[in-house]
């Protein structure tokens, strides 16, 4: 590509999305680092003040990390097939066929053919979309809950004819109608020394120090390797989609699918590859969840997709927000597995303190009405804190729903999706 077509698709896609909107204040890397260290403040002070030390433990932390990749995976997924233009509502069809496959490989040659098998398994319902949404025109809603509904039935029925048929190899090795013969486990790895040492200072219950370490030992410590293919994955999408001419051509068919063919661009062509990997990353994060668990099994995926496009969103299509909420949802959903009825009982104190912040953000602003409906709802959260010792179960497991609804809430009125996105395009209208 000319360095003058460069410039002229910069143009396009730089010139669209901010194109009669004032330009929006980016945070600066010190600004971030400020927030981080606030919040690490705030999530030590409430420790200490509630007893619930699982806020800042290390298994807390390694639990979470675990729950995040899936769902950070499948978030990924949906901000490629999104900068092109494509809606991918399948997101979580696509994490079955990687589960379902990875499975299936798995028993038979190892976690490591699984992992790439799940990558195929969801990279071919990706492309069943793409054919769907960009050949045929079909609307990217109905396709997507399409290939949520298919690759349920087509997990379900397959699990039934290769792990439970009567006298298989499938079935005498442990398999059934609902789940795939056990793999082989693929090996985590530690900071040799850091582990010790951060595990060391987390148990002395320091203010901030041991908060630190714990959240730190926690991020070191048992990591799967697909962990640090994930993290390389968010790292490449970045420099992928916005430090190269493949990028820039791929993210102006999600903003102006007309101009970009009328710059030359095969529109067709980079929305096929977006959908393509979208469905491989799903399925890459679906493969993870079976060989967590070292097997396939029936419902493995849990609505995870749902909430990676969630994520997604609240991360407002960027691979950095999508990372950051990924691992607030991991955070909540491993809150499910420690027993996290004290924990979500701190945690609504530190939303009522979040919210009587934002209520006198708000005040500062000029919205008097938003910020006594912020102040009032801060002061029940509150009283709930005060007048009990923890929080149904139900509502622990249901945490990570309910944090998923308040971000997109939070967030709304900041995001800016593609603009062509999900809108449809035929071959041709730009000439």
């Amino acid at each position: 590509m000319s360095t003058s077509f460069t410039a002229a698709l910069a143009s396009l896609s730089g010139g669209l999305s901010g194109k009669n909107k004032p330009e929006r204040r980016k945070l600066s890397y010190p600004v971030v680092l400020l927030i981080i260290a606030g919040a690490l403040i705030l999530l030590s002070a409430l420790r200490m003040l509630t007893d619930a030390n699982d806020l800042t433990s290390s298994g807390q932390y390694s639990s979470a990390l675990g729950a995040a990749v899936p769902i950070g995976l499948a978030g990924l997924g949906g901000l490629w097939a999104e900068r092109a233009g494509v809606v991918n509502i399948g997101l979580e069809g696509m994490m079955m066929l990687g589960t379902f496959s990875a499975g299936w490989i798995g028993w038979q040659h190892g976690p490591w053919a699984a992992a790439l098998a799940g990558v195929i398994g969801g990279a071919l319902g990706g492309l069943v979309h793409a054919l769907a949404t960009v050949t045929f025109g079909v609307d990217h809603i109905i396709s997507g809950v399409a290939m949520n509904i298919l690759a349920l039935g087509v997990t379900q029925y397959l699990a039934k004819l290769w792990f439970g048929a009567e006298g298989s190899e499938a079935q005498q090795a442990g398999g059934n109608d609902k789940q795939s013969p056990v793999m082989e486990n693929m090996p985590n790895f530690s900071i040799p020394g850091l582990s010790d040492w951060l595990n060391d200072i987390e148990k002395h219950h320091w203010f901030l120090l041991s908060d630190l370490a714990g959240i730190l030992d926690g991020l070191v410590t048992d990591v799967s390797w697909l962990t640090i293919v994930a993290a390389l994955l968010f790292i490449g999408t970045f420099y992928v989609l916005w430090r190269t001419a493949f990028g820039l051509r791929l993210r102006s068919c999600g903003e102006s699918p007309v101009a970009a063919e009328s710059l030359g661009v095969n529109v067709y062509k980079y929305k096929y590859a977006a959908v393509v990997v979208s469905g491989a990353m799903a399925g890459l994060g679906g493969a993870f969840l079976a060989i967590g668990t070292h097997m396939y099994s029936d419902g493995q995926t849990g609505g995870r997709g749902y909430i990676g496009l969630a994520t997604m969103i609240s991360g407002n299509w960027r691979p950095g927000g999508v990372a950051m909420s990924a691992g607030l949802f991991g955070f909540m959903d491993s809150l499910q597995l420690r027993s996290g009825g004290p924990t979500v009982h701190a945690l609504l104190l530190l939303l009522a303190v979040l919210l009587v912040g934002l209520a006198l953000w708000r005040l500062r602003g000029g919205k008097p009405r938003a910020a006594i409906i912020s102040g009032a709802v801060g002061a029940a959260l509150v009283i709930w804190y005060a007048l009990t010792k923890t929080v149904p179960l139900e509502l622990v497991d249901a945490t990570p729903y309910v944090a998923t609804l308040l971000v997109l809430s939070f967030s709304a009125q900041r995001l800016r999706m593609p603009k062509a996105n999900g809108k449809p395009y035929l071959k041709g209208q730009g000439k």
